[in-house]
């Protein structure tokens, strides 16, 4: 066997180094994760093991914010620093620690305070695809909020109190979302041209029996959802009574009882009974102001508006089709058939999409080739998965708190615990700020603590709220 080329070596070492993971989000995903710039800032144990996870995977690049020295208590607690760190800088230990773990890894760092940072250098944070912001201050949470939000970069708020804590973010867009249960996007009641006429290439009636139960299940509904509706006035069945009337009208058609092929399209009917279309949700996606452009959008917002432009035009009223067929008693030609069917109206919705991508983005003044074309092929496949996680603007949850969902998750018992660790932690962080110390510090004060921690608290949601909290036992976990 002749050896291995040293392009074709180097080539081949990123998907052997990262085969584990490539199976679970695919190439796509590591693409992602390996042009991705990561900031963390404040290097202590929740955020040195955050990005360790990060590095491992492989991401592109990382800077590490941080103007504190190593101590001894953080060799207790903080894997990324030994004995040998003490008194140095613990952003320039980490970052030395960490790039050891994976060397293709670009590494820096730099020595300041990220509350310094936050407030003297605002632009700097714009040059990342996500932020990481440990034990930040309230202060300094509600600027950087604003900060990553108008930058379009993705943030993430981590703060942990030994082994309590929470974790925020404020806005992630997912393409492949994996839903549990999805329908397949099979169009059998819209059925396009070139279905439509291989469907009618195939007569249900035929005499052989052989051919007759291997018919595909989608050949079967597509037909018959044709069939009910020219007698339904161009309706397919809505009410409990008319679908199974036409489950009762496919099994009708069968010929013998070991035809599982109709057996197939009898349990697949559901899916004729499916809406045409679009979702609420993804029709909520694609009527947000994000997808309202402007040079400084995101990929995904960019895909959006060229998604709602194909499905107002060419998709007439539906988002690209996936392009993928489950297995099912069929014969092999007609398998074969139809899955070229399939691939061939994908791969047309996918270059359609394609040209509608490069001239938005043109138009918007960015590179039209800037997002690639397995890009906008995965976007189209996952087009009806679509999600958009978002919550509020920081300063909007501290200052303006939703008292009704509050109140509704401390009286439930699923929520009821982390809720009351969040109201008491946001207490704590007023506290830390106004006395420089966390509460319980000190055996001798705590009870004075908790009732300091208390006068934090009540005049932010009030006493009924604080009063419905075992806040003296949780506050002594903490």
């Amino acid at each position: 066997m002749p050896p291995m080329k040293k392009e074709e070596a180097t080539m081949s070492e990123p998907k052997t180094k990262y085969d584990r993971q490539l199976r679970i989000w695919g190439e796509l995903g590591q693409a992602a994760l390996e042009e991705a710039s990561i900031c963390l800032l404040h290097c202590g144990p929740t955020g040195s093991e955050a990005l360790k996870n990060l590095v491992l995977g492989g991401v592109g690049s990382f800077t590490v914010v941080d103007g504190s020295k190593v101590e001894l208590g953080d060799l207790g607690n903080n894997f990324m620093v030994d004995e040998r760190s003490v008194g140095q800088s613990k952003a320039k230990s980490v970052c030395a620690f960490l790039q050891e773990l994976n060397d293709s890894v670009k590494a820096t760092f730099i020595e300041e305070n990220p509350d310094t940072l936050i407030t003297t250098n605002a632009s700097f944070f714009s040059q990342f695809t996500l932020v990481i912001a440990t034990q930040l201050v309230e202060d300094s949470m509600v600027k950087l909020d604003r900060i990553c939000r108008e930058a379009n970069v993705m943030l993430v708020f981590a703060r942990s109190y030994g082994l309590s804590g929470f974790l925020r973010v404020s806005e992630h867009t997912v393409i492949d979302s994996k839903p549990d249960h999805f329908l397949d996007d099979l169009r059998l009641n819209n059925p396009w041209p070139e279905l439509k006429s291989f469907v009618e290439t195939i007569d249900l009636n035929v005499s052989d029996p052989v051919a007759h139960k291997h018919i595909p299940y989608v050949v079967i509904l597509v037909k018959m959802a044709d069939e009910w509706a020219q007698s339904h006035s161009g309706n397919l069945p809505s009410i409990r009574e008319e679908k199974k009337e036409f489950k009762d009208l496919v099994k009708s058609k069968m010929i013998s009882m070991d035809e599982d092929n109709y057996k197939e399209a009898i349990e697949a009917a559901f899916k004729v009974f499916a809406p045409r279309g679009i979702s609420s949700e993804i029709q909520q996606i694609c009527n947000d102001t994000c997808s309202e452009l402007s040079s400084n959008s995101s990929d995904f917002w960019v895909m959006v508006a060229a998604l709602k432009e194909f499905i107002s035009n060419e998709g007439d009223g539906e988002a690209p089709l996936e392009g993928s067929i489950p297995d099912m008693t069929s014969s092999t030609e007609h398998y074969i058939n139809l899955q070229k069917i399939y691939q061939a109206k994908a791969e047309a919705d996918v270059l359609v999409m394609e040209k509608r991508v490069r001239n938005i983005l043109k138009k918007i003044g960015r590179d039209p080739s800037s997002i690639s074309k397995p890009a906008i092929k995965s976007f189209c496949k996952n087009a009806r998965k679509l999600k958009v996680c978002r919550y509020r603007m920081v300063e909007d949850e501290f200052s303006n708190p939703s008292v009704t969902e509050i109140q509704k998750c401390l009286a439930g018992e699923d929520y009821s615990g982390a809720m009351g660790f969040y109201v008491l932690l946001r207490a704590v962080d007023r506290f830390t700020a106004n006395y420089n110390k966390f509460p319980g510090q000190f055996d001798a004060g705590m009870d004075e603590d908790i009732s300091l921690v208390t006068k934090q608290f009540v005049p932010m949601l009030g006493t009924y709220i604080f009063n419905g909290i075992d806040h003296k036992s949780q506050l002594l976990t903490l």
